[in-house]
């Protein structure tokens, strides 16, 4: 069964996705920070990570620079899922790595599932 992983610090929002996914069959886990994120990303292994960018403690693209540093995980498909639109952070995400970038406020959690089933199909893990 494929494994996803959400760094996400609004717990309201976290607990939505990860019903979201889990009612679609999905095995979801979810992280509240950077840190957080990275320590159950080696636990884990997950096939995908949504990846918020402004979260405490490390934020989404510093997360996204040690993943794709640790050789480990750097095959990892990480999406960054955030409400920052600023083009300077979405080019430096997808610079660092990511490969996908989503816009929360654009997308509602059943859309967002229905990207990721897709994106689990595209990386044979559907």
């Amino acid at each position: 069964m494929a494994k996803i992983l959400l760094c996400e610090d609004d717990v309201v929002l976290s607990d939505m996705y990860v019903k979201k996914f889990q009612l679609a069959g999905l095995n979801v886990t979810a992280a509240i920070d950077g840190e957080q994120g990275l320590e159950e990303m080696r636990k884990s292994k997950p096939d995908i990570v949504l990846l918020d960018i402004m979260m405490p403690k490390k934020n989404g693209l510093d997360t996204l620079k040690e993943i794709k540093e640790d050789p480990e995980l750097k095959d990892c498909y990480v999406v960054l899922l955030s409400n920052v639109g600023e083009q300077s952070y979405i080019d430096e995400g997808f610079s660092l790595g990511a490969n996908q970038y989503l816009m929360k406020s654009n997308f509602t959690p059943g859309e967002v599932l229905e990207k990721v089933k897709g994106w689990l199909a595209e990386i044979g893990k559907a």
